[in-house]
């Protein structure tokens, strides 16, 4: 990792722990305001460290696309958590075979970027 990525990626740490500092829920309770806090702080811990090996400089621009991502849905719809993706049930495929895997497939493929990891950490 050039020196110029690190200070970006330790940048953007330091930017998601502030803005969990200044969270506010929608709702306003101080009970839902302190675990979204603490949801902010704890998905951003456990993301940064599970990618701190990382060397690729795609993924790396990759896993910092995905932050940024979070960060400004988030703050648009003031809603820590990931947006869940609304796709068709995969009522229709077999059990097994290549209607099942083109699914997968095809799933895998429409994911939004912001969600890439947060099914890999869950």
């Amino acid at each position: 990792m050039t020196p110029t990525t690190r200070q970006e990626v330790l940048g953007l740490y330091r930017k998601v722990l502030q803005i969990a500092k200044k969270w506010q829920s929608a709702s306003g309770q101080i009970e839902e305001t302190m675990r979204e806090k603490e949801y902010i702080r704890n998905e951003a811990r456990t993301l940064f460290r599970k990618n701190k090996n990382v060397t690729d400089p795609k993924l790396i621009k990759q896993c910092m696309e995905e932050c940024e991502a979070r960060i400004e849905i988030g703050l648009h719809y003031n809603i820590p958590y990931p947006r869940p993706i609304h796709l068709p049930p995969m009522g229709l495929a077999h059990k097994q075979g290549r209607t099942l895997r083109h699914q997968e497939k095809l799933r895998k493929i429409s994911k939004p970027i912001y969600l890439k990891s947060h099914d890999e950490v869950s």
